[in-house]
């Protein structure tokens, strides 16, 4: 069985009669995860969101008869094994011209350097340049001391390679990265028709996988203006191959220079980025040039980098004066940020689906002391959902009251949230309070406690300064204490007024208000929160993730007055002087600490 990545077999495609019968494909992997090799200089991580593709441009001038020095590209491919656990490069693709005069001489001194990436088990693509080949012709070209070198003969050991057109000018290779798999088009200075519509196959069998095109041309840039168009050739790839593939969302090409950039709409409306690159021109034939995309689907960003490891490996005390401005070029050409939301990107063709609502029944843990959601219409109660009895009942006070909406938090259980008005001096809008017997009011957490809750701050340009979430009523003078400011609340989570989340109780082995401090959260964006106390010691966490500002010294439990908790409002001096702006989607307090795998959020 020759099925490939996504479960789509060559029978199939010939059955569908997308692939020519003569189309050569890779065997089967035995697992998708496969494609990520391993090498003695490091392991790449398959599933972190930031990972590294390595673009080597047209080396055509270091393998050019009797003259050229391959030295420089050797170090880049020794360079890119070095770094490749450190930067996470998961593949190297060659945009063409790998050698000048396309002899067989030429690729007899081209192939043991490229043997260097074989031998470390580390996965590349290689396209053929108008200097590799007759460009006078298609890529019905026939056989060619390049087709010899870099024919599908040399990919088919890699697990990435996917399969080459009849022809062998044409490839596609599958990796993995980031916790999906992504496809690379190797495609020939002039693909033909036929091979136009084997790529369109391609992506087709691929359906979700989005697509990186490499070329030799497409986009050129004139010296002094950096904003790149398109070559009439440029304009045939991109109407046969481009414009009417959504996957397709960065195209890369050389044989042009200097580089440029530019990004044009497809026929779905979605951002197509097309880079030019090429350093032939510069000192030493280019000095074995790499770009580095370096993939950040956590920052939704991707950071590009231009560096000559050649050159940065010379002894800077023997660095000659020209290689001394090629070790990196950092102008706006060669080194800029793309920014990306990748799943917006992606979701025309693979859309992430919506995590199913779970039943509060699933989340009532052993030791929940209260779990309060707002997926339902606004009403003057919320039940509490623990079956303890900490129902909540809505205070309105003058303004617009709690509003049900249909938007929350990717990962909360219940697919729906209250949009609280919020307002101060004096307090307006609504809050929710438990009932004066409520069980909770009384609880002092000594074995630990953990709260958290889904929440969307308001971003409406007004004051929200120290608003809180939840506080409890009473203050520490209430509770005995006697510390700084006893009409402080016993317990109160909050934010700055530069939306920092604060955390500020009075324990029970303390006398004065205990505080933990996050970071400045931004407005009108979901996210999870959580105060973690194990009995000894707090922390905050905002998305899963441990926040710094988290006091050594030891805490333990809540000081209580017996007075009611307040969801979306706090208090001074028992004073009710501001409420919540912004989204609740639920909120859960347990009796012990519990670990980020078992938020609420998991």
């Amino acid at each position: 069985m020759d099925e490939r990545y996504d479960g789509t077999t060559r029978r199939r495609l010939l059955q569908a009669g997308v692939l020519s019968a003569g189309a050569v494909l890779a065997p089967e992997l035995t697992r998708p995860d496969q494609a990520a090799a391993t090498t003695t200089a490091g392991r790449v991580d398959t599933e972190h969101p930031r990972f590294t593709l390595a673009v080597v441009p047209d080396t055509q001038y270091l393998f050019d008869l009797d003259r050229g020095d391959s030295a420089p590209l050797v170090a880049s491919f020794e360079w890119l094994i070095e770094q490749r656990a450190a930067e996470n490069i998961v593949f190297t693709a060659h945009l063409g011209d790998v050698v000048e005069n396309a002899q067989a001489s030429e690729f007899a001194q081209a192939d043991p350097v490229f043997t260097i990436l074989d031998r470390a088990r580390m996965p590349y693509s290689v396209l053929a340049g108008n200097h590799d080949i007759d460009a006078s012709k298609d890529d019905t070209r026939g056989d060619s001391p390049y087709l010899r070198t870099f024919g599908p003969q040399r990919f088919r050991r890699m697990p990435t390679y996917g399969g080459s057109t009849p022809n062998g000018y044409n490839s596609y290779h599958v990796f993995r990265a980031a916790g999906r798999q992504w496809l690379l088009l190797a495609m020939d200075w002039r693909p033909s028709d036929a091979s136009f519509a084997w790529a369109r196959a391609v992506i087709s069998a691929h359906p979700k996988l989005p697509v990186i095109l490499a070329t030799h041309e497409l986009v050129n840039a004139d010296a002094g203006n950096p904003e790149a168009y398109f070559t009439d050739h440029g304009t045939r790839v991109w109407d046969q191959l481009v414009n009417g593939n959504d996957q397709i969302f960065l195209a890369l090409n050389g044989h042009f220079w200097p580089p440029g950039r530019t990004t044009r709409k497809n026929a779905a409306g979605n951002d197509v980025h097309l880079h030019l690159a090429n350093y032939q021109d510069r000192y030493y034939g280019g000095s074995a040039m790499i770009r580095l995309y370096h993939f950040d689907l956590a920052r939704n960003t991707i950071d590009v980098e231009t560096v000559s490891p050649w050159i940065l490996g010379q002894s800077p005390a023997r660095r000659s004066l020209l290689a001394e401005g090629e070790i990196e070029l950092t102008d706006d050409t060669n080194r800029f940020s793309i920014p990306i939301d990748f799943a917006t990107r992606f979701k025309g063709f693979d859309p992430i689906p919506v995590r199913p609502a779970r039943p509060a029944t699933q989340l009532v843990i052993p030791g929940t002391a209260a779990y309060w959601r707002f997926d339902g219409p606004v009403g003057n109660t919320v039940i509490d959902h623990s079956g303890q009895g900490n129902h909540l009942t809505r205070v309105q006070l003058a303004g617009e009251g709690p509003q049900a909406s249909t938007e929350y938090h990717p990962d909360q259980p219940g697919h729906a949230s209250w949009l609280f008005a919020g307002g101060k001096n004096p307090a307006r809008g609504g809050y929710l309070r438990t009932a004066d017997n409520a069980p909770l009011n009384g609880m002092t957490f000594k074995s630990g406690y953990t709260i958290e809750a889904f929440v969307k701050l308001a971003d409406d340009g007004a004051d929200h300064a120290w608003e809180g979430l939840l506080s409890r009523m009473g203050t520490g003078a209430d509770a005995g204490k006697t510390g700084s400011d006893p009409s402080e609340p016993v317990v109160n989570l909050a934010f700055s007024g530069g939306r920092q989340l604060q955390w500020a109780v009075y324990p029970l082995d303390r006398n004065d208000t205990f505080t933990n401090w996050g970071h400045e959260q931004v407005a009108g964006r979901w996210f999870h929160l959580a105060v973690v106390n194990d009995g000894q010691h707090s922390t905050l966490y905002v998305d899963s993730s441990p926040l710094l500002r988290n006091p050594s010294t030891p805490s333990n439990g809540l000081a209580t007055a017996g007075k009611p908790w307040l969801l979306g409002a706090n208090h001074y001096n028992n004073v009710i002087e501001q409420t919540f702006a912004g989204h609740i989607g639920e909120l859960r307090i347990v009796t012990h600490a519990l670990k980020p795998s078992q938020f609420l959020s998991a």
